[in-house]
């Protein structure tokens, strides 16, 4: 279970912290990772500016927050930029958070643009997965059978790719089209997100060498409005099936990250 805090306190003691590891005096981009529900946003932030005024940090970002959390957050101080999770087969952003931060100037960072790595290998990414890789136990990559749950409820839960496999036929019609334009999945997947603005940089993992230079070819994949088109009929909201996190984590993604109104908030 992931521990989120935003007090003033805790904000500050963990710059300070992070800059004496890193060994600097001021670190050029710093985040609120996830939102701390308990406090008013602008009660974050504005420890957050008194770091920048002192010199310890340049800009602010925020990561999984909100419309109206952005908005908060930016009227205490300008937000640099945006972390949230944006991919082919994650697009519910879309809607609300890429237009607010348009509109009011802020950058777009896109974690797993490669959709926890199932667009670049499908439904086989399952079979090399390591036994405690929480992805295994992503709504998006298998089911829980709740019937046979509740059979074997004293033991441990059983699970069949459900999700998983129809997943697999957004990946395959995928691979079709990167086929056609003589790149990889990945690239592809990566190239859609390069094409939604200058303002969007995505930050795709990876360990190896050989998938770092793979990752950067995806620059010189040229897409045009139709074939962004079809790519965004593949990753329909009705062909992608399971949620992006089970409900241990679904509690810290941008919809639920609304915080307490400034007024609620009391000082000792």
């Amino acid at each position: 279970m992931l521990s989120v805090r935003g007090d003033p306190e805790y904000v500050r003691a963990c710059c300070e912290g992070s800059l004496k590891r890193l060994g600097v005096d001021c670190i050029d981009l710093y985040y609120q990772h996830r939102i701390d529900i308990k406090i008013p946003i602008e009660i974050t932030i504005g420890e957050l500016k008194k770091l920048v005024q002192e010199g310890k940090i340049k800009y602010i970002g925020l990561s999984e927050a909100s419309a109206s959390t952005i908005r908060r957050a930016h009227a205490v101080h300008p937000i640099t930029a945006v972390q949230i999770e944006w991919s082919l087969w994650t697009r519910d952003v879309e809607k609300e958070i890429v237009p607010t931060c348009r509109e009011l100037g802020i950058g777009i960072v896109c974690y797993s643009p490669l959709g926890r790595g199932f667009l670049a290998l499908g439904v086989k990414l399952i079979d090399v997965l390591s036994e405690n890789d929480y992805r295994k136990g992503s709504p998006r990559f298998e089911k829980e059978n709740s019937e046979q749950n509740d059979v074997h409820m004293q033991g441990t839960p059983r699970f069949e790719k459900e999700n998983s496999e129809q997943n697999e036929v957004m990946f395959q019609r995928v691979s079709e089209m990167a086929k056609r334009k003589g790149c990889t999945p990945s690239q592809l997947a990566l190239a859609w997100i390069h094409h939604q603005g200058p303002d969007v940089c995505p930050i795709p993992g990876t360990t190896k060498i050989h998938n770092l230079k793979s990752n950067i070819k995806a620059l010189t994949v040229k897409l045009t409005p139709k074939e962004m088109f079809e790519l965004e009929s593949f990753a329909s909201a009705d062909n992608i099936k399971g949620a992006r996190y089970g409900p241990s984590y679904s509690t810290y993604t941008w919809m639920n990250s609304d915080t307490p109104p400034l007024s609620s908030w009391r000082t000792n």
